[in-house]
């Protein structure tokens, strides 16, 4: 997955503006693909000079706004069908957990403690999008709506296996 695909299926549903495509990398796509303004604006000059965007209006303050050609959607086609599914898996998080043998207990637990902290507070906004949204169940809602629930499992998942660790490390490290 790249910023690339990201930036040409939110373009896909709608033409948009860089301002309003950060807005929805805020908004709906920062559990699954975090972007910041320069790489959106960079990626934006990228997929236009490669025909893939095209600018299909401006307003106020020269604001460009840009929408999917037809080799845009061709190239989103392409990657959302190509077989290779490509899912390395990397988390600082863990990768932490994987060293807190250095630590004391009480730093491992404490570590463990707001790892869990943070998952429950990521879990209750993930359910508050959710439980405040009114879905309307069309086809772009109803995509956002499987990684929103994703986020909510993984979050739980989360949250229950860092109490759980803190229960074995506790009992298990000196």
């Amino acid at each position: 997955m790249s910023l690339r695909h990201a930036v040409l299926g939110l373009l896909a549903e709608k033409p948009a503006s860089g301002y309003d495509l950060l807005r929805q990398f805020e908004t709906s796509l920062a559990m699954v693909w975090p972007a910041q303004q320069s790489q959106v604006y960079g990626e934006l000059g990228k997929l236009s000079e490669a025909g893939l965007i095209e600018v299909t209006g401006t307003g106020a303050r020269n604001r460009r706004e840009y929408g999917i050609t037809d080799a845009g959607r061709a190239e989103l086609r392409d990657w959302l069908t190509d077989a290779d599914l490509d899912q390395p898996f990397r988390s600082a998080a863990l990768l932490r957990v994987f060293f807190l043998w250095t630590l004391s207990r009480q730093e491992g637990t404490a570590y463990l403690e707001r790892f869990a902290r943070l998952n429950h507070e990521r879990l209750t906004a993930l359910e508050a999008i959710r439980d405040n949204v009114e879905w309307a169940g069309d086809p772009a809602q109803v995509a956002a709506w499987l990684i929103l629930e994703y986020g909510i499992r993984g979050s739980r998942t989360a949250e229950e296996w860092s109490r759980w660790a803190v229960e074995q490390l506790t009992e298990h490290l000196p």
